[in-house]
């Protein structure tokens, strides 16, 4: 009887143990894991239906905007064309929106970019579709834009329409002499159509780098419109 006892007891014993354990492991927290901070800029050649390849270059922003230009080798004149939007990314996936609606996604990998198709999934080929970390200057191919502009205290700015993001603006007596001729008593904002590209420069207050916008157009200036209205380019 004092043996079934030791017995019951050591089995009990054993359960308490094995009970302690795995409200232990229950009361670990998961911490998921961090994205890996991405580069600024990628380059690579994709593949082209019509050409010997597209020559693409894609610059990230901290505050959520990208730039991409492509060059259609072997074109001739047109062959180089420029877009912009904001970007938005999840563990696998980094999701490209540009202004005007379209998409591209990317899968990182390492330290690179490998596009996907255009529902977002994988693109099962031998050809290269990765984009690779590359050092290089943001690039000066126009793009039509539409957005608020305002100019005051030697300041312009431009605000998006389509992104609602706002970039300062690089000194123009264009767009400058374009406003004042346009502006409403109240000195509000006023839609301007234009072709315009980034760069970065120091910001004048405290030197920080920062993206402001370069006119490469005078501008028309729509002073009875706002962003709201349908664009008319």
């Amino acid at each position: 009887m004092r043996k079934i006892i030791i017995a019951v007891s050591v089995v009990l014993g054993s359960m308490l143990a094995l009970s302690g354990c795995n409200n232990r492991a229950e009361g670990v927290a998961v911490v998921p894991a961090e994205f890996k901070p991405m580069q600024q800029s990628y380059k690579g050649v994709l593949p082209c239906a019509d050409c010997g390849g597209i020559e693409t270059s894609l610059f990230l922003e901290k505050d959520g905007s990208w730039v991409m230009q492509q060059e259609y080798q072997g074109r001739g004149d047109g062959a180089v064309t420029a877009s912009w939007g904001t970007w938005a990314r999840t563990a696998n996936k980094l999701t490209l929106t540009a202004t005007d609606g379209e998409k591209w996604y990317f899968h990182p990998q390492g330290d690179s970019l490998v596009m996907l198709d255009k529902q977002g999934d994988s693109i099962h080929s031998s050809l290269n579709y990765t984009l690779k970390p590359a050092q290089q200057a943001l690039p000066v191919q126009p793009m039509p834009m539409r957005g608020l502009y305002k100019y005051m205290a030697d300041t312009a700015t431009f605000t998006d329409c389509a992104t609602g993001k706002r970039f300062s603006v690089v000194s123009n007596i264009a767009l400058e002499r374009g406003y004042r001729a346009n502006r409403k008593p109240d000195m509000e904002p006023v839609l301007v159509v234009l072709d315009a590209h980034f760069t970065r420069e120091p910001n004048p207050d405290t030197g920080v780098m920062h993206i402001a916008l370069v006119a490469d157009s005078e501008g028309i200036f729509k002073p009875d419109t706002g962003c709201s209205t349908t664009a008319q380019q």
